[in-house]
């Protein structure tokens, strides 16, 4: 049976067409049906564009087995968000310069997607966040962040899980990771790095008033309730740096683990912790 294998690229980046036009013709030559977007489509030469099929990004669980998305980390949760109700696995190549859920390089391109087109490859599955908002569900992948709007004062946000009270965050917002998040907005604020595994969420204030004001890390079986205490107009709530909506004082949203979660192909071998020491740099050669 041919493999089914969509591809997604962030249509704005010339590399990440390059790189999706170059994976078409490389997966036609394995034998597979290859489905795109009509944005990207579009920018396909003509040649690419007679060996691929057009559909709806939101049709890829419809008709594919795999997504391959070309660009970085923010290209991946485009998708991931988009595909939140399906169950299709997603192979993230990365055209940029850092990038922990775009884990695959284009130097390794030809051998990732032959072994995609195998079955030579590794899933696993990465744990989100959702909130309801006036009645919309939003999800996360990354994370949550409340935050202030452009006025140069800070917010109070007020933490509680269920009945009890975390604490009054005077900051200038406040982010609320799934461990997959820890390497992204939450790791320039100070938050820790946590594994993939940890059914954890962490809470990462934003250049927070006091010192004392720590990032915290709980049980991702709590629920988080967050109400906007004070601020200068209104603050807004991002959703993994994509997704923004408007909160007024006196406004909580509940912030949980969702029953959903994204399927990340991953390479075979390759752990964690080795992904850490690639990207951040941590390998340091013996004296």
């Amino acid at each position: 049976m041919k493999a089914r294998i969509a591809l997604f690229a962030n249509s704005d980046k010339p590399a990440a067409i390059y790189w999706a036009e170059y994976s078409a013709k490389k997966l036609k030559e394995f034998d597979s049906k290859v489905f795109v977007t009509a944005s990207v489509a579009q920018k396909f030469n003509e040649e690419i564009k007679s060996i691929v099929e057009v559909i709806e990004l939101e049709e890829f669980e419809k008709f594919s087995d795999f997504v391959v998305t070309f660009g970085g980390d923010g290209t991946m949760l485009s998708a991931a968000r988009v595909l939140i109700n399906g169950d299709i696995p997603i192979m993230g190549v990365n055209v940029g310069k850092l990038g922990f859920l775009a884990e695959f390089s284009v130097n390794e391109l030809d051998e990732a997607l032959g072994s995609l087109v195998k079955g030579n490859y590794r899933i696993v599955d990465r744990a989100i966040l959702e909130t309801t908002i006036n009645g919309e569900t939003l999800y996360a992948v990354n994370e949550f962040v409340i935050e202030k709007t452009a006025s140069p004062k800070m917010i109070t946000v007020r933490a509680e899980v269920g009945e009890y009270l975390i604490a009054d965050y005077r900051a200038d917002g406040i982010i609320v990771t799934t461990p997959t998040g820890s390497t992204a907005y939450s790791l320039s604020c100070g938050g820790p790095i946590i594994a993939p595994s940890t059914n954890v969420i962490c809470l990462t204030p934003i250049a927070p008033h006091s010192l004392t004001m720590r990032p915290l890390v709980i049980a991702d079986t709590l629920e988080i309730t967050l109400t906007l205490q004070s601020a200068i107009q209104h603050s807004t709530i991002v959703a993994d740096g994509q997704i923004e909506r408007q909160l007024n004082v006196g406004d909580s949203i509940t912030i949980k683990k969702s029953e959903k979660d994204v399927k990340i192909i991953k390479h075979t071998q390759t752990t964690y912790f080795e992904l850490l020491r690639k990207k951040l740099l941590w390998s340091a050669e013996g004296n």
